[in-house]
């Protein structure tokens, strides 16, 4: 059995109605896996399923939330050594330990095409920064304009499939696949 994080994008699925993770788990479970976990009532699933292509897990899973919510949801997943690896990469620990909630990762499903970075810059204000690593897009936002031209930007998605975590987030559900 290997551990997974499933990162789901967009989990309203109307006015007013957000999935509950206490359904999400349950769906979770209908579909076999294992010790199946959530983080905040944003989307993040944790659980232990047998190894096999990320692929055809992100589509079984998308297949079941469709069928349980009435929604199709993209889903991001990734094993626990990839998601190790994303929390290592984080390319802001500095403003990571100032702002946590500032900083955000775009974890792609396919990684995101270089040149989404200097998209991204150009609507970057002089105090916001981004980076490319390893195919996800690192952002770090600013604390001074809650409308930034840059969060708007970073979730379009003309770079590909893909959903922002903040670092928070991130390294919680580190903390989660390591236990």
């Amino acid at each position: 059995m290997q551990t997974y994080v499933a990162l789901l994008y967009s989990i309203i699925l109307g006015e007013g109605r957000r999935v509950v993770m206490a359904d999400l788990r349950t769906m979770a479970e209908g579909l076999g896996l294992m010790n199946a976990r959530t983080l905040a009532a944003t989307g993040n699933l944790v659980f232990k399923a047998r190894a096999g292509e990320i692929s055809k897990l992100e589509q079984r899973l998308e297949e079941a939330f469709e069928k349980t919510f009435g929604r199709h949801v993209d889903i991001i997943v990734r094993g626990a050594e990839g998601w190790r690896r994303l929390a290592a990469s984080n390319p802001f620990p500095a403003e990571s330990a100032d702002a946590a909630d500032q900083v955000a990762v775009r974890v792609m499903r396919e990684p995101a095409p270089k040149d989404a970075v200097e998209a991204l810059k150009i609507r970057a204000a002089g105090d916001e920064k981004v980076l490319w690593v390893d195919g996800d897009i690192w952002l770090v936002f600013s604390r001074e304009r809650p409308s930034s031209r840059l969060l708007a930007a970073a979730s379009h998605k003309r770079f590909g499939i893909g959903t922002s975590r903040n670092w928070n987030t991130v390294r919680r559900l580190a903390e989660m696949v390591a236990q």
